[in-house]
C-alpha cells in the first residue's frame, strides 16, 4: 500500500509540474526561434541555393540547365582561379602569423594597470573600427610616390634614395597590403589575447613567483599554455578573414599587375558580376567554403587544448 501511495504521489507530482515544464520549454523555444530563423534565412537557405547553382549552367542571360559537376571539373583547368588560390594562401601565410604575434606582444604590454595604458589600448584598437575600404584609400595616399607620407619619411631618414613604387610589382603590392592589414587588425587580436590573459587566475603567477620562476618561465609555462584556446580562436578568425580578403586588394592593387594579386573572393566576384557565370562562381564559392571548413577544423583540433584547461 505504501509503494502504491508513493507511486501515485510521484505521478501526481509529475503531472502537476508537467505544464510548468512545458511552459519553460516553450519559452526557451521562443527565445531561440529568432536565431534559428536568422540562420535559416541568411545561411542555410543561401548555402543550399548556392550548392544547387553550382550544379547548373546558370547565367543571368539565357536558359539554365543542369550540368552536374562539370563546373567543379572546369576549376581544375582554370589557371586564374588556381593562381588566385595560391596567391590568397601566400597572403594568409604571410599576414596571419604577423597579426597574431603583434597582437600577442601588444597584449603583454597592455595587460598591466598602469597610468596611460587605457589611452594606448584605445590607440592600438582604433584602426579596427575604421572601415576596410576607408583604410585602403588612406594607405593608398600614404604609399603615393609623389605626396605619400611613407616615401617622404623614408627619404628624410636616408633609408631610400628614390620613392618606392609600391604597386608596380606583385610582391611589393602584397607587402603594401600586408602592412596595411597588420595595422588594421592587430588591435583586434590584441583585444582577444588581452581578455585571455586577464582570465588567467593571478594566484598561478603568485605561486610561480614564490617558487622562483622568472618572467620568461611564467610566460612559457603559464601564459602561453593557458592561452591555447585563445590562440585557436584568434587564428581561426584571422585565417578566415585572410582567405575572404577582397576590399583591400580590389581597392589598392586592382588585382594587378597582370592579375597576379587577384584573391579567391575577387575571382568569384569577377566571374559572377563581370562574366555573369553565376553557376561557375557558385562552384568556386563552395570550394572556398570547404577549404575554410577544413582549415578551421584542423586548427581547432591542433590547438584545442586539454579538457582540463
Amino acid at each position: 500500500m505504501a509503494s502504491v501511495a508513493m507511486t501515485r504521489t510521484k505521478t501526481a507530482s509529475g503531472t502537476s509540474t508537467s505544464p510548468r515544464n512545458r511552459r519553460r520549454q516553450l519559452a526557451g523555444f521562443l527565445f531561440v526561434l529568432p536565431c534559428v530563423i536568422f540562420v535559416c534565412c541568411f545561411f542555410l537557405i543561401p548555402l543550399v541555393f548556392t550548392g544547387w547553382m553550382s550544379l547548373n549552367n546558370w547565367t543571368i542571360f539565357g536558359e539554365t540547365h543542369f550540368i552536374g559537376f562539370e563546373n567543379y571539373a572546369n576549376l581544375t583547368q582554370d589557371h586564374v582561379f588556381l593562381s588566385s588560390f595560391v596567391f590568397t594562401t601566400k597572403y594568409t601565410l604571410v599576414a596571419c602569423p604577423l597579426i597574431c604575434l603583434l597582437g600577442f606582444l601588444l597584449a603583454l604590454l597592455m595587460q598591466q594597470a598602469r597610468w596611460g595604458v587605457g589611452i594606448f589600448r584605445t590607440v592600438f584598437f582604433l584602426p579596427v573600427v575604421i572601415g576596410l575600404g576607408s583604410a585602403s584609400y588612406l594607405w593608398i595616399w600614404l604609399y603615393n610616390d609623389q605626396s605619400g607620407a611613407i616615401n617622404a619619411l623614408l627619404l628624410r631618414l636616408g633609408l631610400i634614395h628614390a620613392p618606392i613604387l609600391w604597386f608596380n610589382t606583385a610582391n611589393m603590392g602584397l607587402l603594401a597590403v600586408v602592412i596595411m592589414i597588420i595595422w588594421k587588425t592587430s588591435g583586434f587580436a590584441m583585444l582577444l589575447f588581452l581578455m585571455g590573459i586577464q582570465a588567467i587566475p593571478p594566484e598561478l603567477y603568485e605561486a610561480a613567483r614564490v617558487d622562483g620562476a622568472n618572467y620568461w618561465m611564467r610566460l612559457l609555462r603559464i601564459t602561453v599554455p593557458l592561452l591555447r584556446r585563445t590562440f585557436a580562436l584568434t587564428l581561426v578568425l584571422v585565417v578566415t578573414g585572410s582567405y575572404l580578403a577582397f576590399d583591400q586588394f580590389y581597392i589598392m592593387t586592382h588585382g594587378g599587375p597582370e592579375n597576379q594579386t587577384v584573391t579567391i573572393v575577387q575571382r568569384i566576384y569577377q566571374v559572377a558580376f563581370i562574366y555573369f557565370k553565376l553557376g561557375y562562381s557558385a562552384s568556386q564559392a563552395i570550394i572556398l567554403l570547404i577549404v575554410l571548413l577544413v582549415i578551421s577544423l584542423a586548427q581547432l583540433f591542433i590547438l584545442r587544448g586539454s579538457p582540463t584547461e
